[in-house]
């Protein structure tokens, strides 16, 4: 009987076919510098006739965080996926040379928090070596998970509103969204809950007409979710985060049973929650009054999506160019032109400065990061983090879906940031320590692949 050694113990060994992805990753990585840095002077260069005097610093540290990133997956994931890091770094630039030419201050406030979330990367590659764990510790992030989205609705000084959504909690001297951490760890618990599961819930025990439902009892966790989605968008006002957590759980429920019943019947409750809302609460009525016809408030509440027409109208195919919209512009009341400029709205800001073709640009950086998660949990053969890659790749398509599709009317505007583009310190650490562990995902997938 041959015995295998537990995932922890096992030595990471690298292959001539991984070294070449991490010389790729690097490549591409230097890449993206240079188009980083080339954007930052060519807005300095619009605003001026001199190079930004902090250039040679600005160039060090991005061209030092991108290398330490990389050092630290050919040490500790070296058979990751080559394309993770460097649509992260194009995404994290492109992002960090917007808020500058909106906000010089919220930048340089944007660059701390961009070194502490690739010191969070390289943590959780060095923490989190065998994802086996995650899987016995399911019902403690649950926990910990739900307590976390509920933290916002702690009395004060705990529990913060802003801008009508009671988002944020205080902590001593630090402010933060409790939301990002628990989106994580409830995709722990979701991915470990459906492995156990999945038979269960995929061949279902009672007959209700043509469909075969599971017994009740295995929808508990379901039920569970759908709840604390609705308390999320009542208490919290937050329409968003409320669409993120269940639109999570029902992706991965689809993956785990391959049934669209369960993707119906999920469609069918959130929608009757939110219909609920929609007439008892008046914040969630005005949320859809502003997407269904933002004109008639276009000087009040409706001002925010009708000028981000304007700038995307503005910019046409190729942009007015880095530094020359005036969606960034304050008017002489004081007040911008385009509120929540570098975090709402900062696709609109693109779309003007960079047209049509950055903003598509952004759009299929997107879609290449969105298939690369996918790639790594297809790869996988253990259905744990199968699912476990699943939703947290879930978590950046919807967000990205959710804020674009807002901005564009797609769908009602919410309080979702764009990943790594938006300016927020929350999303952007979280979110960093998200693709570790899609890193870490992929990587032990090859390892796999490698042993066998």
């Amino acid at each position: 009987m041959t015995v295998t050694a537990p995932a922890a113990t096992r030595k990471q060994r690298t292959t001539p076919f991984m070294r070449r992805r991490r010389n790729g990753e690097l490549a591409l990585g230097l890449h993206v510098v240079a188009i980083v840095v080339g954007g930052y002077v060519l807005l300095a260069l619009s605003q001026g006739s001199s190079l930004p005097p902090d250039l040679g610093v600005f160039l060090a540290e991005i061209t030092g965080l991108y290398v330490v990133a990389n050092v630290a997956m050919r040490r500790f994931a070296p058979g990751a996926d080559g394309t993770l890091l460097p649509l992260v770094a194009l995404l994290n630039g492109l992002g960090f040379v917007m808020i500058t030419r909106l906000d010089p201050s919220q930048a340089r406030v944007q660059a701390v928090w961009t070194t502490i979330g690739v010191g969070v990367f390289v943590a959780t590659l060095v923490v989190v070596r065998d994802l086996h764990w995650l899987e016995r510790y399911r019902y403690t992030a649950a926990l910990a998970g739900i307590g976390f989205l509920l933290l916002p609705l702690a009395p004060a000084p705990i529990g913060l509103s802003i801008n009508g959504a009671r988002l944020w909690a205080k902590l001593g001297p630090i402010s933060f969204q409790p939301g990002e951490v628990a989106k994580v760890l409830l995709v722990v618990f979701f991915a470990g809950y459906l492995v156990d599961k999945r038979e269960l819930l995929s061949a279902g025990s009672r007959r209700i007409g043509r469909l075969y439902m599971p017994d009740p009892k295995h929808l508990g966790p379901l039920l569970l979710v759908w709840s604390a989605s609705i308390m999320v968008l009542v208490f919290e006002r937050d329409l968003g985060s409320s669409l993120l957590l269940f639109s999570v759980f029902s992706a991965m429920l689809y993956v785990a049973t391959n049934r669209s019943a369960y993707l119906l019947g999920g469609l069918v409750m959130f929608s009757g929650g939110t219909y609920a809302a929609y007439k008892m609460f008046g914040h969630v009525r005005t949320r859809f009054q502003i997407w269904w016809d933002p004109w008639p408030t276009a000087s009040g509440k409706g001002y925010q999506i009708v000028q981000a027409w304007y700038a995307f109208a503005a910019g046409h195919i190729g942009g007015l160019g880095l530094g020359k919209g005036l969606a960034g512009e304050q008017l002489r009341s004081g007040s911008w032109r385009l509120p929540e400029a570098s975090t709402d709205s900062i696709m609109a800001v693109i779309g003007e400065e960079l047209g049509l073709i950055g903003a598509i640009a952004v759009v299929i950086a997107f879609m290449l990061l969105l298939g690369a998660g996918l790639r790594a949990a297809i790869d996988h053969p253990r259905p744990f983090e199968k699912l476990f890659a699943t939703g947290l790749t879930t978590i950046l398509g919807v967000q990205a879906f959710v804020i674009i599709g807002g901005i564009t009317r797609v769908i009602p505007l919410t309080g979702l940031t764009l990943p790594f583009v938006s300016y927020g310190g929350s999303s952007l650490v979280a979110n960093f320590a998200l693709v570790g562990l899609l890193a870490r995902v992929s990587d032990d997938a090859a390892q796999r692949e490698m042993r066998a």
